[in-house]
């Protein structure tokens, strides 16, 4: 891959920086509820109205059809900025769901829903955990049987992020009798105002409720919304898991970086216990300056991840590496922070009226279990990369 930027990736990044610097939202994104999953539609709106939505995204599907390095540009200048990130309520909907209907749906179903995913039209959210299987993902219990031309779904999941808020949901399920483990599961997309379907908010050391319980009582799902193949959901969801742990987080690897940059100008201006400024003790500035050049590592292997999509078409298992380094850092980063500020971190209530990094402090251990276990990572990384033999 060529890490030089053409004069095409140049006006891309200035066009991106000028409207970004325009157009991003003055006002603070709603905490909770029903006007913060608003707020998020509305900016994913306003991006594909101006023509920012799906860089990557084929054309015929309503996206840029740009390359995977001005992707890149694009997730840069928005941490630049400030912009809203797609952590948010349309997280799933742009890097799981949409991502995996390219590469595994129907005709039918890109037409219906990629265009609806670009435009903040419909959100979605993600029923893979369930309360018994959530790192160990393969013995989920929840079944669906199938009764004609629909699958009759009935069980639950957790740490649904954002259901209550979803249109669509990216749901696994065992559809095939006395299968066991990866066998006989189907990834399918579940309207979450089908019938039969309650969701119920789990409060988090946030003071949000983020994430819910839901739980599935006789759900009518047609067969025509199974992506994949019956009976073979596995290998949809881990095209799933592979651009989550991939593509996904490209956008917090990036941004890791400006934060580094936040937090040592904020160094340079907070004064410690003893009156000296934190930048000048030995200790903080030297840890300041082993992060920021795991933050440039990442960055690296952020290109070299770039360029391994464009040969294969889609993320492989080395974006463990990058989960698992990016996990740490923003761990690290936010541990440090909290040195440098003292009491004033402390303040924190569910508005976030509060100092911005102690958000970012307790959203770093969400890091270390959402999109799979750091423990889980490092067992892929062991698996598929190293190659080394399973312990018995």
């Amino acid at each position: 891959m060529d890490l030089k930027y053409t004069e095409e990736d140049h006006a891309f990044r200035a066009n991106a920086r000028s409207w970004l610097a325009s157009n991003i939202p003055t006002q603070k994104r709603p905490a909770h509820g029903k006007e913060s999953a608003q707020f998020d539609r509305d900016w994913q709106q306003k991006l594909y109205e101006h023509g920012w939505a799906g860089v990557n995204w084929p054309k015929e599907y309503g996206g840029l059809g740009l390359s995977e390095v001005q992707q890149v540009i694009w997730y840069e200048e928005c941490a630049r900025a400030q912009a809203p990130h797609y952590i948010n309520t349309t997280y799933v909907a742009l890097m799981h769901a949409g991502p995996t209907i390219i590469a595994c749906g129907t005709e039918e179903q890109k037409k219906f829903h990629l265009q609806k995913i670009l435009s903040g039209q419909h959100l979605w959210c993600q029923g893979f955990s369930e309360p018994n299987a959530g790192s160990d993902l393969a013995s989920l219990k929840a079944v669906g049987v199938v009764e004609g031309d629909y699958l009759i779904v009935n069980g639950s999941k957790t740490w649904t992020t954002d259901g209550q808020h979803a249109d669509y949901q990216e749901l696994l399920i065992r559809t095939t009798p006395g299968s066991e483990r990866h066998k006989g599961l189907t990834w399918v997309i579940c309207d979450m105002r089908t019938p039969g379907i309650t969701v119920s908010p789990i409060k988090t050391m946030l003071g949000d409720e983020h994430v819910n319980t839901t739980f599935y009582d006789d759900v009518k799902i047609p067969l025509s919304n199974v992506v994949g193949e019956l009976g073979k959901g596995w290998q949809t969801a881990m095209s799933t898991l592979s651009f989550e742990r991939g593509t996904g987080f490209i956008g917090d690897q990036l941004a890791l970086y400006e934060r580094v940059n936040q937090a040592i100008a904020l160094a340079s201006k907070t004064r410690l216990e003893d009156g000296t400024l934190a930048i000048e003790d030995s200790s903080i500035a030297g840890r300041l300056a082993l992060i920021k050049a795991d933050t440039l590592a990442v960055r690296a292997m952020t290109f070299a991840q770039i360029a391994e999509i464009q040969q294969t078409g889609k993320p492989g298992p080395k974006g463990s590496v990058m989960k698992l380094m990016v996990t740490g850092t923003s761990k690290a980063l936010s541990h440090l922070v909290a040195e440098i500020l003292g009491w004033e971190f402390m303040e924190y209530d569910d508005d976030r009226n509060n100092h911005p990094w102690t958000y970012e402090y307790l959203w770093s251990w969400v890091y270390t279990i959402a999109g799979g276990t750091s423990e889980i990572q490092r067992e892929i990384i062991a698996d598929q990369l190293l190659l080394l033999p399973r312990a018995r």
